[in-house]
């Protein structure tokens, strides 16, 4: 009978544990992490814009209660999103641009319309990203749920495509950026585009160089997860031990394109360095300097930061970040740049990581429906409020 008393007695303290732990991590979570995402934006009528159609700016994200950790939403929202949503069927287009290299556009066309009467979302991949990365199936979801046709752009050297020119791509390589929406934008609907990690850094610097023609050619842009301060989101990601893990990763996939590209060795480039490179800065210090004439690596992240020209954009841009970005947390992101530019504005979550943004118990539903995701509802949402209102932002 003594025996039958502290057995019960031990699993009714074991009980006791658990209840008090798992009620300390939903107080935890319910008051850390659950929260409305940042809003900074001048006040005005593109704030105004995005208050009154984007819902998902004044309601609560919800992240993956058992996956909250920045890293960790970081990498699961790759692999579960790679291996549980549908890949996607595409058409290729092969664009000689001015210079003779080539890169490759791959559509994803809805069956009913031509590509001239429906709107274009242009979309930009990561680092080394191509069509079938996983936040780029969401986003070409999210294209189709808008009514328009999506276009995948593959930077020089990726997508499959050999290097006509020994000469690859960097965060500042708005020129071939350039030469794409000319080729893609329809006639009779508006152009629209989307750049991720690397592709968003591409595409604010097309929108800053470019700004009057860009003006009158985008519609309405979106970045997700891109580092708008290099130099100081660089200093994060060498940071030990797990930034540093993702830093190694990164740099092992830049040297697997470098070393698939033999007329790059023809070219500047100190390539023992290369392939014992094991960060990205090491990387860019090693290739990207030299093959872009670059005299060192802080120059190179001194030009491709973005923060200090945002006020040069002309064009509705709408940037994602989430606060605990490895890449960018929240120190570091340029908040009060972002307010002072009047077409400028930053979502900022509190947990998402580097585009994970991972929500529910579940973040890869039964349904596999890619546009379930936190990216492809906000894009779809954002870029609906543009499409079905007066563009707030008017090139002067």
């Amino acid at each position: 009978m003594l025996g039958m008393f502290w057995y019960i007695f031990e699993v009714k303290k074991e009980f006791l544990v658990c209840f008090s732990l798992s009620l300390l991590y939903i107080t935890y979570y319910l008051v850390e992490v659950v929260k409305k995402p940042m809003l900074i934006c001048r006040k005005g009528e593109f704030r105004q814009l995005l208050e009154d159609n984007v819902p998902l700016l004044s309601e609560p994200y919800w992240p993956t209660p058992w996956c909250v950790e920045s890293r960790l939403q970081t990498v699961l929202g790759s692999v579960l999103r790679s291996h549980l949503l549908p890949p996607v069927a595409y058409r290729r287009e092969v664009l000689r641009l001015s210079d003779g290299g080539q890169v490759a556009l791959d559509w994803a066309e809805l069956a009913d319309g031509d590509r001239e009467s429906r709107p274009v979302l242009l979309v930009l991949p990561g680092l080394t990203g191509g069509a079938q990365a996983d936040y780029v199936r969401c986003l070409v979801a999210a294209a189709a749920r808008l009514g328009a046709h999506a276009v995948v752009f593959n930077n020089r050297g990726l997508g499959g495509l050999p290097l006509t020119t020994p000469r690859l791509y960097c965060a500042v390589s708005h020129a071939d950026l350039a030469e794409v929406v000319e080729a893609v934008r329809p006639r009779g609907a508006p152009l629209l585009a989307v750049g991720v990690s690397l592709g968003g850094l591409i595409l604010g610097h097309y929108l800053t160089e470019h700004a009057q023609r860009a003006a009158h050619t985008l519609h309405a842009a979106l970045v997700v997860s891109s580092p708008l301060d290099v130099v100081r989101g660089a200093e994060c990601i060498e940071r030990p031990p797990l930034n540093s893990l993702l830093s190694w990763h990164m740099a092992r996939n830049l040297r697997n394109t470098v070393n698939s590209h033999s007329p790059l060795r023809s070219g500047p480039g100190d390539w023992a360095a290369v392939e014992r490179c094991r960060s990205v800065r090491q990387f860019d210090q090693a290739f990207t300097t030299k093959h872009f004439g670059f005299p060192s690596v802080d120059d190179y992240y001194r030009a491709a930061t973005l923060c200090d020209k945002l006020s040069r954009v002309r064009v509705p841009l709408l940037c994602l970040c989430a606060a605990d970005d490895p890449f960018q947390p929240l120190d570091v992101l340029p908040l009060a740049e972002v307010e002072s530019s009047p077409c400028v504005a930053l979502a900022v979550t509190a947990r998402g990581g580097h585009i994970g943004f991972l929500e529910g118990w579940w973040p890869a539903p039964p349904s596999r429906s890619p546009h379930s995701q936190y990216i492809a509802r906000l894009a779809h949402q954002y870029f609906a409020a543009l499409l079905s209102s007066p563009r707030p932002v008017s090139p002067p």
